[in-house]
């Protein structure tokens, strides 16, 4: 396991807690926004990752919404 493999758990787990559709959505789209820039400079492996971390981000931030839409009793 690499290190940005143990950062992510660390910020997804800490997202899990908070429980901010919002900050995780964002956090997918800026791990997009740094894979770019690896992807020109042929850094494959680690932008590869990043988009992987970005759709978990991005699956995360749906169940949360759902969950609060379920809360509220609006689904």
């Amino acid at each position: 396991m690499k290190s940005q493999d143990v950062f992510f758990i660390l910020v997804f787990l800490l997202l899990l807690y908070r429980n901010s559709p919002h900050s995780t959505v964002i956090s997918g789209v800026l791990c997009l926004v740094v894979s770019i820039p690896l992807f020109g400079l042929w850094i494959f492996f680690t932008a590869e990752r990043l988009t992987w971390y970005a759709a978990s981000f991005f699956l995360l931030g749906a169940f949360q919404y759902l969950f609060i839409l379920k809360r509220r009793n609006t689904l």
